[in-house]
Parts: structure tokens; sequence; C-alpha cells
């Protein structure tokens, strides 16, 4: 229970930051997403029950879908057992590029990093964060220390950009975004 409550603060905090960064009601023509509140889609929104004008979007429904759907539901709270930054990266991330792709990210990151299955054995990369991936992860962290920790979050960044860039390559009318999205969620 104690250890529950604490990946709930760990989630409550990383959606508080997350909500910050992505500020209020937006509508940009270019966003393929329509309009946005606290960086909630509008299909998103409407997927989860949300009904009214996206601009009144409550704060609370943000947080809430931040926390359940984007934290808690890819396991997120489970790496936050492990490491916080990395779980903050990885659903900030999700919120930003969809909650499918992290985890895959985590996967294919931490089997390149385990030395031929030296330090830990490869791990399927299927998206889901269990007892595996987290086994992994710790394995990976006890191995290399902070620096580990480090180097994780900046290759994680590094699928990141790589994704921006390609969808700003499949689609021109992301250029408006590409720039915003290396400085404030690449670089971050």
């Amino acid at each position: 229970m104690q250890q529950e409550n604490r990946a709930r603060s760990i989630g409550d905090r990383i959606a508080d930051q997350i909500i910050e960064r992505e500020g209020g009601y937006v509508n940009h023509p270019s966003d393929r997403g329509g309009p946005t509140c606290y960086g909630v889609t509008e299909a998103v929104a409407r997927a989860n029950g949300y009904k009214g004008p996206m601009q009144d979007l409550p704060r609370s429904f943000a947080f809430n879908l931040y926390v359940d759907r984007y934290f808690r539901k890819p396991g997120f709270d489970k790496v936050a057992e492990v490491s916080q930054k990395i779980a903050a990266e990885l659903t900030d991330t999700a919120v930003n590029c969809g909650p499918g792709l992290p985890p895959i990210w985590l996967q294919e990151w931490l089997n390149g990093f385990n030395l031929l299955g030296r330090d830990y054995p490869d791990l399927t990369v299927d998206g889901a964060i269990g007892p595996m991936t987290i086994s992994a992860l710790r394995a990976f962290l006890a191995k290399r220390g902070a620096e580990g920790e480090r180097v994780m979050l900046t290759a994680l960044n590094c699928s990141q950009g790589a994704r921006y860039l390609d969808l700003t390559q499949r689609r021109e009318k992301n250029e408006d975004f590409l720039f915003g999205w290396v400085r404030d969620r690449v670089m971050n």
C-alpha cells in the first residue's frame, strides 16, 4: 500500500509537470489533433468520456487522464519504483507520442545496453512493462549507476527525436512543431 501511494504521488507530480508544460487551450491550424487543452487532444478527450467544449476541459480531467492512461496503464508506475527520472521521461513521451512507443524504446535500449546478454538477458520487445523489464532496468542501473540513468534518458530522447523528425518528414505541416518538440521534449 505504501509503495502504491508513493507511486501515486510520483505520478501526480509528473502529471502536474506535464500540464504546466502543455499549458491551456490551443487550436493550431497545422495540428492534426485539432483543439487541445492541457495537451489532451479532442479525440482522446472524447474517447475518455469528455463531452464539453475543449476550451472548457477541466484541469482535473487532464490530470486524471495523465496519471491513469499515461503513467499507470503503461506500467511507468513500476519504472518509478526504480527510477523516477526515467518514469517521468517515459510518461511525458507517452503523452506526446502515444503510450505504445516509450515502453518499446525502453526495452530496445535495455537490450542494446546489456552487453550481449552478459549483464542481464535480452527482453522480448513487446511494449509490456512487466517483471522482466523492471528486472533488466534494475540490473542496468545497478551496473551503471547515475551515469546509466543519464545515458538511458539520453537514449530515450534519441528515439523520441527520431520519431519527431520522421513525423515531420512524413507531414510537412509538422515543421510548425518540430523545433518546439525538440526544445521542450527532447532537450528537457
